[in-house]
């Protein structure tokens, strides 16, 4: 027992250098994907809005959701007011936190692998990782900015190289065009409100 309880720590103690010397980049991503595996570890007995409440700090510290949102609304989001801006940001919080809390229900036994190396993006970041689930092997990168002193992901690249944001934009900006922010707030509510079912 005693000769275990050594064996463990020295584990432990060997283990903390590594993780000190780890890109704080990367341990934003690792640190979200922590809590993801654990929610969806626990996906049946949290239920959907378990899932949701459990993932939403995860979400809020993990992504720089102020920029994403001005990002996928365009150009047009200089000419909008306060409140419509913190509507939108509101309701694209709270889309990207159902998004996850639908499609990531259960574990079976995936795992996410993050490359501790990371590339220069001029003054960003991009960490790449992988979603390894039974023989299918997703890539997912991060476009990751300094914010407030911190790393935080400002755009996910889906199979290492779509870039979710500019999906977004293209769908996104077309509605504030043609119905202003109040349409787009109402088209972001009703993905999430589908999602939530």
């Amino acid at each position: 027992m005693k000769t275990l309880a050594l064996a463990f720590s020295a584990l432990l103690l060997g283990a903390l250098p590594a993780f000190a010397d780890t890109d704080p980049a990367v341990q934003t991503v690792q640190s979200f994907y922590d809590t993801l595996v654990d929610t969806m570890k626990h996906g049946k007995e949290l239920g959907l809005k378990g899932r949701y409440d459990k993932l939403k700090p995860a979400v809020e510290q993990a992504y720089d959701l102020a920029d994403m949102t001005k990002f996928v609304v365009g150009p047009s989001w200089a000419t909008l007011s306060g409140d419509d801006q913190k509507a939108l940001q509101t309701a694209f919080e709270r889309m990207t936190i159902a998004s996850y809390a639908k499609n990531f229900d259960e574990y079976g036994g995936e795992k996410f692998t993050v490359d501790p190396t990371v590339q220069a993006v001029g003054a960003d970041k991009r960490v790449m990782s992988k979603l390894v689930t039974g023989n299918q092997t997703i890539p997912f990168n991060y476009r990751m900015r300094q914010t407030g002193g911190t790393w935080k992901i400002l755009d996910v690249y889906l199979n290492g190289s779509i870039s979710e944001l500019a999906t977004r934009r293209s769908d996104f900006g077309a509605t504030v065009s043609t119905g202003g922010a109040s349409a787009l707030i109402k088209k972001i509510n009703d993905l999430s409100d589908s999602l939530m079912k």
